[in-house]
């Protein structure tokens, strides 16, 4: 056997990768990239927070707890517990408007624009984020600047959602009087089921009432498309 082939002993040489794979695998984050991801891991632990202990129960040493992160970090972040706040509900809040815009682009092709419509109410009004939001603008009543604030945030977020859905009911060939009727009109029902939830929650009860509903404008498109042709 030549001397190259035969078996060497002590350290076994490491496999070397190509500079591709190495320098795929060791790409560091920029300072700016670790910066966001920390802010992110505040928001979303802040969001856990709330949701579970509300504005009052809410303390910057538990949400840096939460996140992971340690309360200088939290603090370069948010110097106050009303700056951790705001952002939150800003974060909280755009996320609500993509997930109701995708579903509302979603709805161009499902036929069924209403039942978008009514899934969107349900996710945000009877989902946590709702009471969430509505906790925090209760909070703010003792803060006007706090108040406003979130109303501001809210009012995009919300106003940006039905947006997305009034032109996809114009573009199921409403005309957009009436489109801005029917939306106005669905959403005030979901939200009722909301205000109803506070005391008598029976999501199939309010399914059956939604499907009442549907019925109804069924009915109402059709007269309309009877007195459009």
């Amino acid at each position: 056997m030549p001397d190259s082939d035969l078996p060497t002993t002590g350290a076994v040489a490491k496999p070397r990768r190509s500079p591709d794979v190495a320098g795929s695998v060791r790409r560091r984050r920029t300072q700016a990239e670790r910066t966001d991801e920390t802010r992110g891991r505040v928001l979303e632990a802040a969001v856990v927070v709330l949701r579970r202990k509300g504005y009052a129960g809410l303390r910057t040493d538990e949400v840096a707890r939460v996140a992971k992160v340690s309360r200088g970090a939290m603090q370069y972040h948010f110097k106050t517990k009303d700056s951790l706040v705001l952002a939150t509900a800003q974060h909280l809040l755009r996320d609500v408007l993509e997930r109701g815009r995708t579903r509302a682009q979603d709805a161009r092709y499902c036929g069924d624009p209403i039942e978008g419509v009514i899934q969107d109410g349900l996710d945000f009004f009877l989902g946590p984020d709702f009471v969430t939001i509505l906790d925090l603008v209760l909070a703010g009543s003792k803060d006007r600047a706090l108040r406003k604030q979130i109303y501001a945030y809210t009012r995009d977020s919300r106003l940006g959602v039905e947006a997305a859905w009034l032109d996809v009911l114009c573009e199921s060939g409403l005309p957009r009087v009436k489109a801005e009727t029917v939306l106005w009109l669905t959403i005030s029902v979901v939200r009722g089921f909301a205000v109803r939830a506070l005391w008598q929650r029976d999501d199939a009860r309010f399914r059956g009432l939604l499907d009442e509903w549907k019925l109804i404008l069924a009915g109402h498109f059709k007269n309309l498309k009877g007195e459009m042709s």
